[in-house]
This record gives C-alpha cells, sequence and structure tokens, in this order.
C-alpha cells in the first residue's frame, strides 16, 4: 500500500515539475506564402480575414496572433493591387496616424527610433520602430510596440506589414524600456517579408 502511494505522489511530483519547468512561450516559425512573410510567433497564432473599405474600393486584411498572459503578438498585412501605389502611402500614414493619435490623446508617450528588418533573401532594409505608452481612464497602462513595412511584389501590388506586440498590464515606466527584453526582440529580428 505505501510503495502505491509513494509512486503516486512521485509521479505526481514528476507532473508537477514538468509543467512549472515547460516554458511559457513555445517559438514557431510560421509561414505565411498567401501573405508573403515569415514570422517567428511564441505560440501557435489565430488568423483573421476581412475586407476593409478605403474610399471607394475595399482591401483585404489578414490578420495572424497569439494571447500569451498579457501580451499580445500581431501580424496585419493588408495587400493592395497593382496600380494602387497612390494609396499605398496614404493608407499606411493613417494607420500611422491613428494609432499614434490615440497615444497622444490618451496622455501617453511616443517614442521612434531607428531600426532594420531582414527580408526572406536576408536583405537588411531600414524601418521605424514605435514604442506607445498608451493611458486608460481608469489609471490603467498598455504598452505597445509596433512597426510598419511596406513591400512591392515584383507584378507591382504591394502588401503594408504592421508587426506588434501589445501589452495588457504594465507597470514599467516606459515601453521602450520594457520591449528591450529578448523574447519581444525575437519577434520583430524574425519577421522576414518576401
Amino acid at each position: 500500500m505505501s510503495r502505491s502511494i509513494f509512486k503516486a505522489v512521485s509521479l505526481f511530483a514528476a507532473i508537477v515539475f514538468l509543467i512549472a519547468c515547460s516554458p511559457k512561450l513555445d517559438w514557431r516559425t510560421v509561414q505565411s506564402p498567401q501573405e508573403q512573410y515569415t514570422a517567428l510567433f511564441p505560440g501557435k497564432p489565430d488568423k483573421l480575414e476581412r475586407r476593409i473599405p478605403y474610399l471607394d474600393q475595399e482591401f483585404l486584411q489578414t490578420l495572424e496572433a497569439v494571447k500569451i498572459d498579457e501580451d499580445i503578438y500581431s501580424v496585419s498585412t493588408i495587400q493592395l493591387p497593382a496600380g494602387q501605389s497612390a494609396s499605398l502611402n496614404i493608407l499606411i500614414s493613417q494607420l500611422q496616424n491613428n494609432l499614434l493619435d490615440r497615444a497622444k490623446a490618451s496622455g501617453g508617450d511616443v517614442i521612434v527610433e531607428d531600426a532594420f528588418y531582414k527580408t526572406v533573401d536576408r536583405q537588411r532594409l531600414p524601418t521605424k520602430d514605435y514604442f506607445l505608452d498608451l493611458k486608460g481612464g481608469d489609471n490603467s497602462q498598455q504598452l505597445m510596440r509596433v512597426r510598419w513595412i511596406n513591400r512591392m511584389a515584383p507584378n507591382g501590388a504591394s502588401c503594408i506589414y504592421q508587426i506588434s506586440i501589445l501589452h495588457t498590464k504594465s507597470d514599467s515606466p516606459n515601453a521602450k524600456t520594457f520591449f528591450s527584453k529578448e523574447e519581444y526582440e525575437n519577434f520583430f529580428s524574425n519577421f522576414a517579408p518576401e
């Protein structure tokens, strides 16, 4: 009898130990051939598609996202058909301004920093990272790091990528310090459009 109790307690202790030692982040490479990128997500992302109206037309927007504790890792792709280059710069500007204006209107801060990203073929190109501190009316704080990248396909079509992490519960003094951790940097440095 005591031997079976010992086995049961040992098995229970082993299970607890394995659960405690299992990593919170389960990094996996996600390839999205239709959206033309490869990304490293900290878990299996969910994928949503929708059509977004813009002026007198609609564009396809795809979102792949995963929530780990208080963090939401996401890649949003908007595809513009060939011949829409005039809409490209206006649409990127609107996406940026909507988010940046929201941060400023909440009383938060925005820090912009030069950065680089690599394409699938290892070309290194400049971009900008935006670190946002979003304040809530109930003294809550959310932090966000976001990057926008646009890429032209050989056929003249364009993809606008918004790579972001939103941290929903923060006690950190600022977004730049908070998102300097390796787990967040991995997500940004391992996103590669074609």
